[in-house]
């Protein structure tokens, strides 16, 4: 889960340059690989620019889909519904005959560049269809040519070329040659931007792509540098259900990078995380978040400040079972809990506070393998903790008492006893 110093500095080196390609451009999360192609009514918005080392062996089990957004639909993904199927169809009435061979997109361009705000919409509808499936059109067709021709589109005023000019996005970032070139040609903060005052559906798009975009390690910190994070947690309370999906999975990527998880703290992101861990749709994702920020130090402060051991113990006493991939959803709930374990003595009393010695046990008695060890390892650990407990250490430090009245050992079963 954890990433080493290596890559980080490797990252560095790209920033300047990514910075260099998006200075001309001021501003203005990947569910599911080819985007639906459903109308909707829109009101558009005006726009404005605006310790690794502790659970090295811990990395959390994935969601079952974690590289495609949710913005995305393909045939693959389920039977399409009539709206999908007539709008397909007024698709290919729009561009008649044309098509798009791989390698020439001077047609597209053209008509990315015309005034003709039908022109416009005729080619970012001509993208979109074609990347919708097909990965060697997604590469193809990601020019610098012609990402600098979409980027206009993405900030019109007009609802139809903004949508389908974001989905085309979307589907373009999929392809993973295209992912580190869509970032380094400025489209991170039109999309941010789009985050915060595009279309409803074109926020969802945003989310998507930044998403996918932030699969790629090189990626991870540029778009914390850039502000991807500030909309991406904003998006979890206010976004659609899409959007919220997106985002979150878009922040456990980015958390990957110690400077992401640093600044989302600093944002204030950890009483929102916790409150979303009470959230049956955002749960899955939440607790892979919480896993990312307790590695580090400052992650751990501001998740014990918050009381997240309580939070945690909930979704493994009373959540796990609601929740989609219920079994890792709880391995990674003991993962997090191990990493706040960590050299902290307040955990001990939250976790006492919580009850968590109950909750683990039950982990112990029917988890996972990798959810039983951690648990086992945790509960040593507070059972360690109430055996101190039962010395009076207020008595030693007045005179009272004397540590020579008290003789921790072992037990036959392996817990700690306390003698007198």
């Amino acid at each position: 889960m954890a990433k080493s110093s290596d890559n980080d500095s490797r990252i560095r080196v790209s920033e300047k340059e990514l910075l260099k390609g998006v200075a001309d451009n001021p501003p203005v999360l990947f569910s599911h690989a080819a985007t639906e192609l459903t109308p909707r009514k829109h009101h558009l918005h005006s726009s404005s620019s605006s310790e690794e080392s502790v659970i090295a062996n811990t990395t959390p089990s994935f969601l079952p889909f974690t590289t495609r957004p949710a913005c995305y639909s393909s045939p693959s993904s389920g039977p399409s519904t009539s709206s999908e199927i007539n709008y397909d169809e007024t698709l290919s009435a729009a561009v008649g005959s044309l098509s798009v061979n791989s390698g020439e997109d001077d047609v597209l361009v053209t008509k990315m560049k015309s005034l003709d705000v039908y022109e416009q919409e005729q080619s970012v509808i001509l993208l979109r269809k074609t990347t919708r499936m097909d990965e060697e059109s997604r590469v193809s067709l990601c020019t610098p040519m012609l990402l600098q021709a979409l980027k206009p589109l993405l900030k019109s005023r007009y609802a139809a070329v903004q949508t389908n000019a974001a989905a085309s996005l979307v589907n373009l970032s999929l392809a993973k040659a295209n992912k580190l070139k869509i970032v380094r040609s400025g489209m991170v903060p039109i999309l941010i931007d789009l985050m915060k005052n595009g279309l409803e559906e074109s926020q969802e798009h945003a989310a998507g792509a930044i998403f996918s975009l932030s699969l790629e390690d090189e990626n991870k910190m540029a778009i914390g540098v850039l502000g991807g994070l500030e909309p991406l947690l904003h998006s979890l309370r206010s976004g659609t259900e899409r959007t919220r999906h997106d985002s979150a999975l878009a922040l456990y990527h980015l958390t990957l990078v110690k400077s992401n998880r640093t600044k989302l703290i600093k944002l204030g992101a950890v009483p929102v995380m916790l409150g979303m861990l009470r959230r049956c749709d955002l749960v899955s994702r939440m607790v892979l978040v919480v896993c990312n920020l307790a590695v580090c130090e400052e992650g751990r402060s501001a998740l014990l400040d918050g009381n997240a051991v309580e939070s945690l113990v909930w979704v493994l006493r009373e959540g796990a079972a609601k929740f989609e991939s219920a079994e890792s959803t709880r391995e990674n709930a003991v993962a997090a809990l191990y990493s706040l374990s960590h050299g902290s003595m307040r955990f001990k009393a939250l976790a006492r506070q919580a009850r968590a010695a109950e909750a683990l046990q039950a982990v112990v008695e029917g988890g996972s393998e990798r959810a039983k060890e951690k648990a086992k390892r945790i509960l040593v650990l507070l059972r360690g903790a109430e055996a101190e407990e039962e010395v009076d250490w207020e008595g030693v430090l007045e005179g009272r008492a004397s540590l020579n009245r008290y003789r921790v050992g072992r037990n036959s079963n392996g817990s700690n006893s306390t003698e007198f």
